[in-house]
């Protein structure tokens, strides 16, 4: 049979800041000196925040978590562009974007801690940590398909790891953002593994991007360590969707620095070595370089931003360590918005526990 051709298709790949803080000045975002350093200073806070984090769970003050380090410009870029009445949408590796986004310190610091209310406060848009894996893409598109339907003109971003991407929910979310086309931006930070599982053991594909084209929608693969190229590629996709042009995939190449949880031990399953290629690719290195070549910043503005910074850090990691208990049956209060009578029999059965213990 005679084979008919039905189209061609293509992936672009965007870098803007290569890894010695050299720009592109053709694709460089219009940015000013205040935008820049104030987005430096958000990757720079979450970065300080993340390895204090590190070092309260080693000496058991708070419980396990996914550290972001190395994927600041993924997640603090793309947030950058982003509006407060729009839909934040994360899984659990986007530290810095979640304070961005007016979640303290001291609240992620209870939520590692294991308290329900570590998930209450900043913007009434920011849904929770989701650790069920690809899961979230579907909430972003449902959230995205209500702004739609009620007129409004804010878009949805949901962030996900490269491992959600082999998850059915993934693609079910890919199909019906397209179908409806709604406005969700889908942001993958592939960061190389998904736990142990190497990227290139999950797919085939040559890009995680390249699997927009079977939803017919936009996609782009960009240097997720560049956080101008980031900025550049949300700050169009979220244009797009509030224009309605519906959804777009961003692929943000980057890499996972430390191990997937604390409770995982990441040189079981790679190399020294490894990690060591990708230091020169840091996102803060290439940015700060990239901010000294232009004459936004020095040693003195670094010396002082550290020690901002490192200041306000201790300062909500000793309130989050001087909190009085929460009370311990909170959490039968958020598996229904309405009261359950299973539920309600459950608390009534669990506070009679804690009575017995504290009686004994």
């Amino acid at each position: 049979m005679p084979k008919t051709k039905l189209c061609d298709f293509s992936i672009s790949y965007m870098q803007v800041l290569d890894e010695n803080g050299v720009v592109d000045t053709d694709l460089e975002p219009s940015l000013s000196k205040e935008q820049l350093v104030e987005l430096y200073r958000h990757m720079q806070w979450g970065r300080i925040t993340d390895e204090r984090m590190l070092k309260l769970q080693r000496q058991g003050r708070i419980g396990t978590f996914g550290p972001s380090i190395g994927q600041e410009a993924a997640h603090c870029a793309s947030m950058f562009c982003m509006r407060d009445d729009d839909w934040f949408v994360g899984c659990f590796r986007e530290h810095g974007a979640r304070l961005m986004r007016g979640e303290s310190l001291v609240k992620q610091l209870n939520y590692f801690n294991g308290y329900t209310e570590g998930n209450i406060g900043g913007n009434p848009r920011n849904l929770p940590i989701s650790v069920i894996v690809g899961a979230q893409s579907l909430h972003a598109v449902g959230l995205a398909y209500a702004s739609k339907l009620k007129g409004e003109d804010s878009v949805a971003i949901v962030y996900q790891g490269d491992g959600a991407t082999s998850q059915g929910d993934f693609h079910e979310a890919l199909n019906f953002a397209s179908v409806w086309n709604v406005p969700v931006i889908f942001l993958v930070q592939n960061n190389q593994w998904a736990i142990s599982v190497p990227r290139e053991k999950q797919t085939k594909s040559k890009s995680i991007a390249q699997k927009a084209i079977a939803y017919e929608m936009h996609g782009i693969q960009v240097d997720g360590n560049d956080p101008l190229a980031v900025y550049a590629a949300t700050a169009e996709a979220a244009e797009r969707a509030r224009n309605g042009e519906g959804p777009t995939l961003i692929e943000a190449v980057t890499y996972r620095m430390m191990m997937h949880t604390t409770a995982d031990d990441q040189y079981k399953y790679r190399t020294k070595e490894e990690e060591d290629s990708w230091k020169p690719k840091d996102p803060l290195i290439r940015f700060k370089k990239y901010m000294e070549d232009k004459g936004f910043w020095d040693n003195k503005a670094e010396e002082k931003l550290q020690a901002e910074l490192k200041a306000d850090c201790d300062a909500q990691v000793k309130e989050f360590e001087s909190q009085p208990d929460f009370p311990r049956d909170v959490s039968f209060e958020h598996v229904f918005g309405t009261e359950h009578a299973v539920i309600s029999e459950q608390k009534v059965e669990f506070d009679q526990e804690l009575e017995e213990e504290n009686d004994a």
